[in-house]
């Protein structure tokens, strides 16, 4: 199940051209949410102004534009700039509301109702209903080729893009602050005599880019982009092995301070993916490098290479929620479940926690067009509130990031927020370490 968007780039380029300097905003998806009308309420309700969306198998993609908010009330919403609309190839084909009046219905029963012409998800079915009626006429075969059965269907909210006049956190964008950033890395020692490198855990669900966190964070370091972890574009994990990543300093450099471990993505359903009880051997230091995960079966404490005492320098000494920016607002209760368990494992153990959200390039346009409209962006703020909401983690413990996933060169801007991530776990596990310090001289340990 993926939970990225079906709208391609181009698609929604061709929209928001229409509408203003906006983009779009994913607040349902009926793969991930369920084909229901009370999902796609809790989902939408209240918020404007909105564009659904329905793909079929015949490859239509067809829906339509509101500025009115959806609820429940059974009632018509007036709505002038409301219409319909298909795609020929790239090219937008809209079909305006003819009576304003009745442009959108609040049907407590249904999906997005625009009139009687267009129900999505039409009495909690993945199914649409369709009647090329006064209110939006159009032409039901140039629409969606008489094909009614969704293969699914998202809503998204239009989002102005603005910026702050100020950066809200401050950040030096030149090469000179990128050396003081890599030194401080490369110079970085553990306060524990018996532990010589940080050891920092990536987790979060699949596709999020944490095994391209890893490559990013290494391309910095060698100069060139590099991809020694496995990393790519899937619906299932690519990483099915527990790792354990050192960085050097250049090629034939000495190894950093910092060891990067990283593990199978986590799925939405509880038979697939990562299992929290490999999880929490992970955090205890019992598992080896290279161990199979096996998502029906945790790892036994008899099983081959468990280590059944293990010292601080094989525990983790800060976890990393890697997630992405563009998900965030539809991330599964399910996977919110998932990452609330591991929080709380993490905070029995009294580990320190970060967030680092990737992506955040494809989920804000002003921050594709500039790096450095990251700390300026509105939507990029509020997204890393809602990640804050979601996790239970202050805003202060939430890093954005770009990963090199296309580029072959490195961006200075780039290197900056990778780096300054880095920098944080590094000071989450000096929090570890006075933790563990106080403990021991308070007889705890």
């Amino acid at each position: 199940m993926s939970t990225n968007s079906c709208l391609s780039e181009t698609h929604q380029k061709a929209i928001c051209s229409q509408l203003g300097h906006v983009q779009l905003k994913l607040l349902y998806k009926a793969s991930v949410h369920g084909y229901t009308a009370a999902a796609f309420h809790q989902q939408c309700d209240s918020l404007s102004p909105t564009l659904s969306v329905g793909y079929n198998a015949s490859g239509y993609i067809f829906g339509g534009y509101t500025t009115q908010p959806f609820d429940q009330s059974g009632q018509y919403a007036k709505d002038d700039q409301a219409f319909l609309f298909t795609f020929e190839g790239r090219k937008l084909i809209k079909y305006p509301v003819a009576n304003a009046s009745y442009a959108v219905r609040m049907m407590s029963n249904s999906g997005p109702y625009f009139g009687e012409s267009l129900v999505l998800i039409n009495t909690g079915m993945p199914v649409v209903h369709s009647k090329a009626a006064s209110y939006y006429p159009f032409n039901a075969a140039q629409m969606h080729g008489n094909d009614l059965n969704l293969i699914d269907c998202e809503v998204y909210q239009l989002v102005e893009l603005t910026k702050f006049e100020d950066p809200w956190r401050t950040v030096t964008w030149n090469l000179e602050h990128k050396l003081e950033l890599m030194n401080y890395i490369e110079n970085y020692k553990p306060q524990i005599s018996s532990v010589s490198q940080a050891r920092v855990l990536l987790v979060g669900p699949v596709g999020v880019g944490k095994s391209s966190f890893f490559n990013s964070i290494n391309s910095v370091f060698r100069g060139h982009v590099t991809n020694q972890a496995m990393s790519g574009c899937s619906s299932t994990s690519l990483t099915t092995q527990f790792r354990t990543y050192s960085l050097k300093a250049g090629r034939e450099g000495r190894l950093l301070p910092v060891i990067l471990c990283d593990t199978m993505g986590l799925e939405g359903s509880n038979d697939t993916g990562l299992d929290i009880e490999d999880i929490t051997s992970i955090l205890k230091g019992h598992l080896p490098d290279r161990y199979q995960f096996n998502p029906a079966t945790p790892l036994d404490s008899d099983a081959g290479g468990y280590c059944k005492s293990p010292s601080l320098k094989d525990k983790i000494h800060c976890v990393t929620y890697v997630l992405d920016a563009c998900n965030i607002s539809i991330m599964s209760a399910k996977m919110e479940e998932k990452l609330g368990a591991i929080r709380k494992k993490a905070n029995q153990l009294r580990i320190p926690q970060l967030v680092v959200l990737t992506k955040v390039d494809e989920a804000c346009l002003l921050v594709k067009e500039d790096l450095t409209n990251i700390y300026q962006s509105i939507y990029i703020k509020e997204t890393m509130q809602q990640a804050s909401a979601k996790l239970g983690i202050p805003l202060s413990c939430i890093i954005p990031v770009r990963n090199y996933t296309e580029t072959l060169d490195l961006d200075i801007n780039c290197d900056i927020l990778l780096l300054s991530a880095l920098t944080q776990m590094l000071r989450s596990a000096d929090n570890f370490y006075d933790d563990f310090k106080s403990s021991v001289k308070c007889g705890k340990l």
